[in-house]
């Protein structure tokens, strides 16, 4: 990520507006991208300072690029790279006997004089021949664990130029996440993947729903309200590129700012053209749930709709998103877990989230194998490789 002196941002009407590169009014950094990444992809030996010199000089004609932008471009290119590292301090031992070597001839002169007779060149060659090596190489070495100077040893670069411009645009609405105290999504669809990353953060989470479809979950925590720590506001700003990649959501951060008792509104939805490094999550989490999916189709069975992680419940901080919730037409609701692949200690948690959420009603289409070891329930339906549609109905149309 980068850090708060990388921020760009406008205040319009009680709310905050991240820096962004748009397509219509810099699509010509597509050109400077390319240029930074073949710097860096090019730069295997040079050190950090010789690099950022370099993206400088890519934009020294661009009017339109705030030094802070250039900063935060050289970062993000810092982010994808592996620098060496100077851990049994050569570099440190190198100068000692560099300086010491050299210390007896001080004062050096770029040309000896009758009072002075050290001349730079002849006292760097006589100590260059001494270690057998080159002065350049020398010279490059003695602060190699000084972090400007530390050389580029790898780059893992991005997948392009797009790629760069996207992740510059996520990085500068993560930063101002860094003064939220509480962020509300609303979601309509990737519950699961919006919520496990949630906790991966560790963002408490409060959850409500609103409309038929659609959730609002409400992260925020005690850490949230302390003036002395915006460790709550980087966990949202972790959250921020798998929410981005995540379908059906809007937020809403409420931010502080220096000013004391003066917050403003971030908003962010998934339809403004943001892109996440991070993957989409996959519609299905196992071959079974989606060939379940595809045969039960788009339309009603006996009155009966289905709807992919359709419901969400809850207990304080604990939830459980089950695989299906089926609507029938005169209002009743159902959910549906499906249990194919298994170790125990999945099953082991599998059977106490079921066990919190024993009150509702919840079919379990459980594979043979480890129906074995589970307790029976009215509820189960065992299956083989495919989950048999007339006994889910079945079961369905008991009550």
């Amino acid at each position: 990520m980068l850090r708060r002196e990388h921020a760009i941002a406008e205040y319009q009407g009680g709310k905050v507006i991240p820096d962004r590169l748009g397509q219509k009014q810099h699509g010509h950094y597509l050109g400077y991208a390319r240029q930074m990444l073949d710097i860096y992809a090019r730069g295997v030996g040079q050190n950090r300072r010789q690099l950022h010199r370099a993206v400088w000089a890519v934009f020294e004609n661009e009017p339109d690029c705030p030094a802070r932008r250039i900063e935060a471009f050289c970062k993000l290119l810092d982010d994808q790279s592996e620098f060496e590292e100077d851990r049994g301090g050569k570099a440190a031992e190198l100068r000692r006997k560099v300086f010491r070597m050299a210390a007896s001839k001080h004062p050096l002169l770029s040309r000896a004089d009758r009072l002075f007779g050290s001349e730079e060149s002849a006292v760097k060659a006589e100590i260059a021949e001494k270690f057998g090596r080159s002065w350049d190489d020398i010279d490059a070495d003695l602060f190699s664990d000084v972090f400007e100077f530390r050389r580029l040893k790898r780059f893992e670069g991005y997948e392009s130029a797009q790629a760069l411009l996207a992740r510059y645009n996520v990085a500068q609405v993560q930063v101002a996440l860094f003064d939220a105290e509480s962020m509300t999504v609303w979601a309509t669809e990737d519950f699961k993947t919006i919520l496990r990353y949630a906790k991966l953060a560790r963002l408490m989470h409060t959850i409500q729903r609103y409309g038929d479809q659609g959730y609002a979950l409400r992260f925020d925590g005690p850490a949230s309200v302390l003036r002395t720590t915006r460790r709550y506001g980087a966990a949202m700003a972790r959250f921020l590129p798998a929410l981005i990649a995540c379908r059906g959501w809007r937020m809403h951060a409420v931010l502080r700012t220096r000013r004391r008792g003066w917050t403003v509104a971030l908003q962010v939805s998934a339809d403004e053209g943001l892109t996440s490094h991070l993957p989409a999550p996959d519609d299905f989490d196992s071959s079974v749930e989606e060939a379940f999916a595809a045969k039960w189709g788009d339309e009603p069975r006996d009155g009966w709709r289905l709807i992919r992680e359709g419901g969400i419940l809850h207990q304080r901080q604990k939830v459980f998103v089950p695989d299906f919730l089926f609507r029938h037409d005169d209002g009743r609701t159902a959910l549906m877990e499906i249990v194919g692949y298994w170790t125990p200690e999945y099953l082991e948690a599998k059977l106490a989230t079921l066990q919190l959420f024993q009150d509702q009603r919840i079919l379990l289409a459980v594979a043979r194998e480890a129906q074995q070891v589970l307790p029976e329930s009215p509820h189960t339906i065992p299956y083989k490789t495919v989950v048999p549609m007339q006994a889910v109905l079945d079961k369905l149309n008991e009550s």
